[in-house]
């Protein structure tokens, strides 16, 4: 498979399982934007899986969200389903 459309698939993930850690800590973007230096545009777009996170950025969400940031890959996706082509 196309690594773009794996990546797309991945961030399809990992966006909707930040979007369940982030309400167990905040009900709204906005309150992500008064708890942090994100603005809610900005981190919005790792919520609608349009980002691509650098590690600084997970390490940021994490420390926000008080969590470990293993936890924000804490979700399943089928590395064999969706194998990327080499």
């Amino acid at each position: 498979m196309d690594s773009k459309a794996v990546r797309k698939i991945y961030m399809k993930e990992f966006s909707k399982n930040l979007n369940k850690l982030r309400e167990e800590k905040f009900k709204t973007y906005h309150k992500v934007a008064t708890n942090s230096s994100f603005d809610t545009s900005n981190y919005s777009k790792y919520e609608n899986g349009h980002g691509n996170p650098t590690i600084e950025t997970i390490l940021k969400i994490a420390s926000l969200l008080e969590i470990n940031p293993k936890e924000l890959f804490d979700f399943d996706f089928d590395i064999h389903k969706h194998k990327i082509d080499m």
